[in-house]
């Protein structure tokens, strides 16, 4: 029988992608008790203050001087989906829109054309340590879509579903569903412009979360597309008969059902799937487009507009402390999260 494996990499940061995705990175930040202005209450000494990417004392400030994060930045052409395990981000953009998101919560903001926006982890409690646990993807848009109006829609985490399976023995696997479904569940619909809402494009963004013991079987993918299981936390997991020690990617053959077996600790694994979008990709930066005069003219709208200007007074804005989770879109509309039902 063929293998079922077609590739390992070991994850470095950010994570190798296939297409459609361009992009992935797991930021996992042990910060500690927050202070006033909500970054943290240590000193931040022999730093590189507004390009800190080395962990020291367990978290990184990013490109945030006060409070951790990534202050205003410009994208055009691809998506971002932007998973918060654990911890904030206060989101704010060129539309004017905004939001606080986390625990459990999603973001995927189409930039199409063009957007400028901040996501800063603000570190709200004073009483107590403020882990950030995130992944962002980037997921590419096909030509025609490059240049839609930029879009976002939060999937509040009441509204991302579960599905628990248990094996024989009755070892509980569960798989959180972002994008794609499975055995019937279905996510809320990504942005309407997104490669994902093609009805062929088979993307599926899940973690799953595996007992000790536990076994699982993935069902078959199309045979065009992608498929990648990140393995980042846990003891030893079999993938497809091969046993790997967490710390890596593998890709595997899309057209046939993955059996998974755990070791003896609890594993966490992040999937990702999807048909190829099969177009040139050239990126510069923040900009993902076709062709490399496409990228000149990105950069030269964006000079010359901003991609709309910057509404904020500072480049990095957050939240007051005691704000809930909630999002205000570009048309006034207000979303909180509290008020949202779950499935």
């Amino acid at each position: 029988m063929a293998s079922l494996i077609l590739d390992v990499a070991k994850l470095g940061f950010p994570w190798h992608t296939a297409d459609p995705f361009l992009f992935c990175v797991h930021h996992d930040d042990a910060y500690p008790k927050g202070n006033e202005a909500m970054g943290p209450d240590v000193p931040l000494d022999g730093r590189a203050l507004g390009n800190d990417f080395v962990v020291k004392d367990g978290f990184r400030m990013y490109h945030g001087e006060v409070v951790p994060g990534f202050p205003q930045h410009p994208h055009r052409g691809f998506e971002t989906v932007t998973l918060v395990r654990r911890g904030y981000i206060d989101h704010s953009d060129s539309l004017g829109a905004t939001a606080r998101f986390g625990q459990g919560d999603a973001q995927w903001l189409t930039a199409g054309r063009g957007i400028v926006h901040s996501e800063m982890f603000p570190l709200v409690r004073r009483d107590a340590d403020n882990p950030v646990e995130l992944f962002q993807l980037w997921l590419n848009l096909p030509r025609a879509n490059k240049m839609v109006e930029p879009h976002f829609s939060m999937l509040w985490s009441q509204r991302i579903p579960t599905h628990e399976v248990r094996d024989a023995q009755g070892r509980r696997s569960v798989i959180t569903l972002v994008a794609g479904a499975f055995a019937g569940v279905t996510p809320p619909p990504p942005p309407p412009k997104s490669w994902a809402s093609q009805p062929d494009s088979d993307v599926a963004i899940w973690t799953l979360k595996l007992e000790p013991g536990a076994r699982l079987t993935l069902p078959p993918a199309q045979a065009t597309s992608n498929r990648t299981l990140y393995f980042f936390r846990g003891e030893r997991l079999t993938i497809g008969g091969e046993a790997f020690r967490p710390g890596v990617g593998v890709a595997v053959r899309p057209d046939a059902e993955l059996p998974l077996v755990n070791g003896e600790a609890e594993a966490e694994v992040l999937v990702l799937q999807g048909r190829p979008i099969g177009e040139p990709v050239v990126q510069y930066g923040p900009f993902v487009m076709n062709s490399q005069e496409e990228i000149a003219t990105a950069f030269r709208d964006y000079q010359r507009t901003q991609f709309g200007g910057w509404p904020f007074d500072r480049d990095d804005p957050v939240h007051a402390r005691a704000q809930g989770r909630f999002a205000r879109h570009a048309d006034g509309r207000i979303e909180n999260a509290d008020d949202v039902a779950g499935r």
